[in-house]
């Protein structure tokens, strides 16, 4: 059933419609969280507050936009709600022992590199400005288009081009050459395979 269909059925009373709409939507709708916020247990209260308040919306939703667009508004507004929230609060350190235990692994050494790398991106990512941070996602991590995007920020497309574009200039800035590439595969001779 498409986005539509279901919102009928969710008019008509259909509770099942709007568990098999949010199902439909939730995980991208996390992802947008995720990476809005940086960090999971945040994204998890972002994305649950955002299906909260679609559920509790959804009939009034009017259609002049798609409803992903309207869903990917409300978990945009409820990441930086839940990015205002965070500011106010300690956060916990890291835990150094599973650190440990996961480089004493020898396949763990890969892994590692990949997950080094994804830090290092999402730490760049975390530090963006706000607006800089929230067109990016909408963009590379929604998969949105440029006008969708503008409607969820409520700002002209040619901000969400410059936000979009200039994101992604700092975000290349601070990474620069600091990812490691993927170790390549080399045969008993020492030659790349």
């Amino acid at each position: 059933m498409t986005d539509d269909e279901l919102l009928e059925r969710i008019r008509l009373g259909d509770s099942s419609a709007l568990e098999d709409l949010l199902r439909r939507h939730h995980p991208r709708l996390h992802a947008v969280c995720l990476r809005i916020l940086g960090h999971r247990s945040d994204a998890d209260d972002a994305a649950q507050n955002a299906l909260v308040s679609i559920a509790r919306n959804v009939t009034a939703f009017d259609g002049r936009s798609s409803f992903a667009t309207w869903a990917y508004r409300i978990a945009t507004n409820a990441a930086l709600d839940e990015m205002r929230r965070r500011r106010r609060r300690p956060r916990p350190s890291p835990d150094v022992d599973a650190v440990h235990e996961r480089l004493a692994d020898p396949r763990a050494e890969q892994a590692h590199d990949v997950l080094e790398n994804r830090e290092l991106v999402e730490s760049a990512l975390a530090a963006l400005p706000e607006e800089y941070r929230t067109a990016l996602v909408l963009r590379d991590v929604a998969d949105l288009e440029y006008d969708q995007i503008a409607t969820i920020l409520e700002v002209p497309i040619g901000t969400v081009r410059s936000r979009i574009a200039r994101g992604r200039a700092r975000l290349a800035d601070s990474v620069g050459n600091r990812i490691a590439p993927p170790e390549r595969p080399t045969d008993p001779d020492g030659d790349l395979g």
